[in-house]
């Protein structure tokens, strides 16, 4: 079966998703995350790209990235920083072949909401997993970044000046950010995606119709509505707009 290509970011900035193979543990200790990120920071001054946030949990790692004109693809980064964190993890441990899920997860994000939403759930994951209550107590994430200055691997600076010109202020509303609840769904490692037969199945439901050509009789504000619900179960955009014929724009804007 062939694969699903890539959905393509207009604004270059991804949310990204890398697995230890089979649920493996990525990190055995806090030297191997220290060396990750190390690893990172080498990705990022040869291929070029600003790193917004990340999140290292145990068999798993979020990032939120932008990719450069000047620098490297997607593909090209995650092999090069893949290859080398894991010839340096195997020689550790004295194992041999893959660590990582052999293909990298990623999702674009092309939109100032989205990017609000994406970067507090990044931060959130060692809270929504139990492993602390508040995401400024885990140290192997970037908020504590955001929260004081310098010796930073992230382009914090770049996000907090959108939120505000001064520092502090742009600090108090991060922080603000991250005290709400995320109401639209992620990449998640739990995550299964739904089949068009579900989201066709969902589609109904939720209209109230057994057909799906009643759907363009929707007002706008019910069309909404179908969709932030279609949203919260995991239907994919391109799904959404391929099933309903509604447009793709007004569907990820919603």
């Amino acid at each position: 079966m062939s694969r699903r290509p890539r959905q393509h970011s207009e604004s270059g900035i991804y949310h990204i998703m890398l697995r230890g193979i089979d649920r493996q543990a990525i990190f055995q200790d806090d030297e191997d995350r220290e060396r990750f990120l190390q690893t990172l920071q080498y990705g990022k001054e040869i291929s070029c790209f600003r790193l917004y946030a990340y999140c290292l949990m145990g068999n798993h790692i979020h990032l939120l990235l932008q990719t450069m004109k000047e620098g490297e693809a997607l593909e090209q980064i995650f092999k090069r920083i893949g290859v080398r964190y894991v010839a340096w993890y195997n020689r550790k441990y004295g194992r041999t072949g893959h660590l990582f899920q052999d293909r990298f997860l990623s999702e674009p994000v092309d939109t100032d909401t989205y990017l609000w939403t994406v970067l507090p759930y990044i931060h959130q994951n060692p809270v929504k997993a139990g492993i602390c209550h508040t995401p400024e107590k885990y140290p192997w994430s970037s908020y504590q970044e955001y929260l004081r200055q310098g010796g930073n691997i992230c382009d914090c600076g770049i996000l907090l000046a959108w939120l505000d010109e001064d520092r502090e202020a742009a600090v108090e509303r991060l922080c603000q950010l991250h005290q709400k609840p995320i109401e639209v769904p992620c990449l998640d490692v739990e995550q299964r995606k739904l089949s068009d037969q579900e989201v066709q199945e969902y589609l109904l439901e939720l209209c109230g119709t057994n057909k799906i050509t009643e759907l363009q009789a929707l007002s706008d504000s019910e069309r909404d509505q179908v969709i932030r619900e279609l949203k919260k179960r995991r239907a994919s955009f391109r799904q959404i707009s391929r099933l309903t014929g509604w447009p793709f724009g007004i569907i990820r804007s919603r």
